[in-house]
């Protein structure tokens, strides 16, 4: 199985390519990573690398002659540009399996919004009922079609973060789904977490609708600040 190799080294670099860059000898953390990439890290940058080498690339390993002349660690990628590590002193250098990653689960992702809020769909207003979730147009499912007290049909779109995209892509849902006279006229409400201002303005500017989704709410948890109303 791949593995990722972990080097502390203190060390120097230089990047041959269409740029030419130098990080002078200090001590950095070096990841190989099972998709043969290669990063340089330093203690202050957080996630970014200080320089990395993407896949594919091939990693050169030279060691020193022994007399105290450092190893140096080639790394090209298929464009020939090349990082270039110079290795005065390992500290570390170890190799881990980390195996198959199942991927982020985050807590309140769209789906798991559109479905507690397919359950709960009065949560937008007295009277609403569920048509059904992901209806299918020709460009793609909307989020939730329902209708509400009145009995006019309103199509949802639901983002974790609502921004103008969010905005733009009901606008097409709805301009398809009112050509449908077994649903028109169809209404649309843009549904999110947090709301951007140039997304509510525009929103706002079509006639659509903006209702902010609390996730805990939805969940039935009570929130544990104090509410004034």
């Amino acid at each position: 199985m791949p593995t990722m190799r972990l080097v502390i080294a203190r060390c120097s670099v230089d990047y041959a390519g269409r740029l030419t860059a130098h990080l002078p000898s200090a001590p950095r953390l070096i990841l190989v990573k099972a998709d043969g990439s290669v990063s340089i890290h330093a203690d202050d940058r957080a996630y970014k690398p200080l320089n990395w080498m993407s896949p594919p690339c091939t990693l050169k390993e030279q060691a020193g002659d022994g007399d105290g002349a450092p190893s140096v660690w080639t790394v090209v990628n298929k464009a020939g540009e090349k990082l270039i590590i110079t290795m005065e002193e390992i500290l570390h250098d170890s190799t881990h399996e980390l195996g198959v990653d199942p991927g982020l689960i985050k807590d309140g992702v769209e789906a798991h919004l559109q479905e507690l809020l397919a359950d709960r769909i009065e949560t937008l207003g007295e009277g609403y009922t569920l048509i059904r979730r992901e209806y299918m147009t020709a460009i793609g499912p909307v989020d939730i079609l329902c209708r509400d007290g009145s009995g006019q049909t309103v199509a949802v779109e639901i983002k974790r973060r609502g921004e103008i995209d969010g905005v733009e892509q009901l606008t097409r849902y709805l301009e398809l789904l009112n050509r449908d006279p077994h649903l028109a006229p169809v209404r649309g409400i843009f549904a999110a977490q947090e709301i951007k201002p140039q997304a509510r303005v525009l929103a706002t500017d079509r006639g659509i609708d903006c209702h902010v989704l609390d996730y805990d709410a939805l969940r039935g948890i009570e929130d544990d600040k104090l509410r004034l109303f």
